[in-house]
């Protein structure tokens, strides 16, 4: 599996903690893992990774997206959306790896277009844009 693997994985994960309140982290992980079966361990650490910082960090990183998402409030945004945005701005601001925005951003788009909408693609890619040039 490919660290954009374990970005999916994360994402499926964070959604549906989103959606299911009385789910906790280990058991949405688990349920992922369980249909993916073929994460090393390596991406298996990314992935933790990601949903350990996304939600540790949750506060900060919705007030960046809120920053700039203009009128779009997160409760608003479709939740693959929200979520994808929640990992790429985890990946900006906290992530040890050594990666551009612009793979960032690229990654974060790539999901959107997979799992989004047709206009989640430009949507995230306009929201990390802006939050990049700040």
């Amino acid at each position: 599996m490919s660290r954009r693997q374990a970005r999916c994985a994360a994402l499926q994960t964070l959604f549906q903690l989103d959606f299911n309140n009385i789910l906790d982290k280990e058991n949405a992980i688990n349920a992922v893992l369980d249909i993916t079966k073929t994460l090393k361990e390596s991406d298996s650490s990314y992935m933790y990774e990601l949903i350990n910082g996304a939600i540790d960090n949750k506060q900060y990183i919705d007030e960046k997206i809120s920053a700039v998402s203009g009128d779009w409030r997160l409760d608003r945004m479709p939740a693959v959306d929200r979520n994808i945005l929640r990992i790429a701005v985890y990946e900006l601001e906290f992530g040890d790896e050594n990666l551009t925005p612009k793979i960032i951003i690229n990654e974060a788009v790539e999901l959107a277009k997979q799992f989004g909408t047709d206009d989640s693609g430009r949507f995230i890619n306009g929201i990390l844009g802006s939050i990049v040039r700040e």
